[in-house]
């Protein structure tokens, strides 16, 4: 008996880690892929059918408004900026036709415990397991200030805000990094946070196909590869 619980045991924790590999995107999710990736494209023609989608998929006016907020971090102002236009056109032909869509929760205050410098600093350790503790390399030892504006702005400003969960707000940002290309090296970074936060491999995977229908092939094809590179440093 003893034997055969052990066994039984072993095959439910393999049957759960198997559904935690397999688990898909929610509808939300390639939602919330598709409004950051046509956005950030410019297409607003198509944008409009993706926040209609997104609506129509249980995103709160709330979410949808912090997804287009957050990727100008990604992909500047001037996008994000038509995007939240786009988005009021929308809402007022959806309110219109009759429809009334979810507002949502608001972002909630900030306990301000700390400076925003080291705020950002505890949740970009977070997102990526690695110490930010250390000298500054690379591009932040080169122009001090853009670490700065990162933690400071990007990681306490952004992040903070609790209208998206980090696996939300990652999901934004590959999907905006996957579209206007030529940033592998950011892309790589924040799958790899992607993974940090939850998201599995074979939601990863699922993202690039959505990127491929939404966008195109190409950014597809160079999502693909860089992903592919992500997941080898994992096995």
């Amino acid at each position: 008996m003893k034997t055969l619980s052990i066994l039984i045991m072993i095959v439910f924790a393999s049957a759960v880690g198997n559904a935690q590999t397999d688990q898909n995107l929610s509808t939300k999710q390639q939602a919330i892929i598709k409004i950051a990736s046509v956005t950030a494209k410019g297409d607003l023609v198509k944008l409009k059918t993706e926040l209609n989608f997104g609506l129509d998929s249980g995103l709160t006016i709330n979410q949808i408004k912090e997804t287009l907020v957050h990727l100008y971090a990604y992909c500047g102002f001037p996008r994000s900026i038509r995007g939240l236009q786009t988005f009021m056109s929308v809402l007022e032909q959806r309110k219109a036709n009759g429809i009334t869509d979810m507002i949502g929760a608001e972002a909630s205050p900030i306990k301000e415990e700390s400076t925003k410098y080291e705020r950002g600093k505890v949740i970009l350790q977070e997102l990526t397991k690695t110490p930010q503790d250390g000298p500054k390399t690379g591009y932040s030892a080169f122009a001090p200030e853009i670490d700065i504006f990162l933690k400071e702005h990007l990681f306490a400003d952004i992040f903070e805000r609790d209208v998206l969960s980090y696996a939300e707000r990652e999901l934004v940002t590959v999907s905006v990094l996957a579209s206007i290309g030529s940033v592998e090296p950011m892309l790589q970074s924040h799958l790899n946070i992607c993974l940090n936060v939850g998201l599995s491999a074979n939601q990863l995977e699922e993202f690039v196909e959505v990127i491929k229908k939404t966008v195109g092939s190409k950014e597809a094809a160079e999502a693909e590869k860089v992903l592919s590179e992500v997941l080898k440093t994992k096995k």
